[in-house]
């Protein structure tokens, strides 16, 4: 399969099963359609260490890639606190505890429809 192949719709699904069964909190899918210009879903999942933030992001990459789908861009560390990861129609946030109270991006993206809250 092929970006084109997954709508992104499925991507977001399927990336919020990946950061589920990687135990991440508070998982939040968002529909930015009309509201965002550069991407039509936010995917937001916390993580309680470096560690576990990797491993998310990795996960999530590693059973895209499987599929066929690759990110376009990757910033941030897992040290830092704040993973993105962009597919184009879906960005993915990981961040640290800390980090998603320090930037909020759940309340900046507040007129995007909420899709989906896990925890």
């Amino acid at each position: 399969m092929d970006n084109e192949a997954l709508t992104g719709m499925d991507k977001a699904r399927r990336i919020v099963d990946i950061v589920s069964d990687k135990l991440a909190a508070d998982i939040v899918l968002l529909d930015a359609c009309g509201v965002c210009s550069f991407a039509d879903y936010f995917v937001m999942a916390s993580g309680e260490s470096a560690r576990q933030l990797q491993a998310i992001a990795e996960e999530v990459v590693h059973q895209l890639k499987q599929a066929g789908t690759y990110p376009l861009h990757r910033e941030g560390t897992a040290e830092s606190g704040w993973i993105l990861l962009d597919y184009g129609d879906v960005i993915v946030h990981i961040f640290s505890e800390a980090e998603r109270q320090i930037y909020r991006l759940d309340e900046m993206w507040r007129e995007s429809r909420l899709v989906l809250r896990i925890g």
